[in-house]
């Protein structure tokens, strides 16, 4: 179940979301031209518990990775999870800019 995660956009508060159970985790993000900001990482302890928070921006980097725009990560918990797996994502930063 927790490979297969589906998360949703929810444009009009400009953040992707995670539902499990009664709890909700929340990355905000802030679209400009071609990139997307991810701005801030919000899960509660439980989630984060059971590994959710990995498996939660993997999924909203492929969503990001699909849709062919640049990703930004100034959040510090998605920053930290870039570049613990800069290999796999650096293609998804916008040309020239470095983690």
């Amino acid at each position: 179940m927790r490979d297969q995660v589906e998360i949703v956009d929810n444009a009009f508060l400009r953040q992707f979301e995670l539902e499990v159970g009664d709890n909700m985790a929340r990355i905000e993000y802030a679209l400009q031209e071609r990139k997307i900001f991810l701005t801030k990482f919000d899960m509660c302890q439980e989630l984060l518990d059971q590994g959710f928070k990995e498996i939660f921006i993997k999924a909203v980097f492929e969503e990001v990775k699909n849709r062919g725009i640049s990703l930004v990560p100034t959040s510090p918990e998605i920053a930290h999870f870039f570049k613990k797996n800069r290999r796999l994502y650096k293609p998804l930063l916008p040309i020239g800019m470095n983690i």
